[in-house]
């Protein structure tokens, strides 16, 4: 089978992008921190800002490794620091708010839409690493390899809680913290499965 092409151009974009969107994942986490009332998805919080750090110093690497400067811009970059930007003003309005669980799920949501872009990268690159060759495919490997699974946990995870707080709004019975989060799901699989489950753990 022909090992299959990819633009180079079109990666060196995909990984400035990657870029701005860790370090905007920072602000993003500490905004939500910020936002957060219940103990368990505080903690949760604290540990995903403290891999998306990590991330960063991943992706630099990863820049390193293609030659590119990691404070390089683009158009596409700017609308990813636009984006993280919006999502970081929305928590702050949703503070002045006066109403701290309502805060709290705005911020939930905010963090699903941050890792939502923040996956589907990860996910793009592990697709150009199974493409790659030589220097270059060892560099995407390693990098996707260090990241994808606490990425398909800060995903899955979050989009837990979200809905699991949005039903507790709704004055609904919820499963706190979330399916997701008590049988550990690292996949789509996992996720859909937990929450197929969650009626019988309220």
């Amino acid at each position: 089978m022909p090992k299959v092409q990819y633009d180079s151009h079109q990666l060196d974009d995909l990984v400035l992008q990657m870029m701005e969107t860790e370090l905007g994942g920072e602000q993003v986490y500490r905004a939500a921190l910020a936002c957060a009332v219940n103990p368990d998805l505080k903690k949760e919080w604290e540990e995903y800002l403290q891999e998306t750090l990590t991330h960063q110093n991943v992706v630099r690497s990863l820049c390193d490794a293609l030659g590119l400067d990691p404070e390089q811009q683009s158009h596409t970059r700017q609308v990813v620091r636009h984006i993280g930007e919006s999502l970081v003003k929305a928590m702050e309005l949703a503070r002045q708010g006066g109403n701290p669980q309502a805060a709290q799920l705005v911020a939930c949501e905010c963090v699903v839409h941050a890792e939502t872009k923040d996956h589907a990268n990860w996910e793009l690159l592990g697709k150009v690493a199974q493409a790659a060759t030589g220097d270059v495919g060892q560099a995407l490997q390693a990098a996707h390899q260090a990241v994808e699974k606490d990425e398909d946990h800060h995903l899955y995870h979050t989009k837990g809680w979200c809905r699991e707080l949005a039903i507790e709004a709704l004055g609904m019975p919820a499963v706190l913290p979330p399916p997701e989060e008590v049988k550990n799901v690292e996949s789509a699989i996992g996720a859909s499965r937990a929450e197929q489950q969650r009626e019988s753990m309220l």
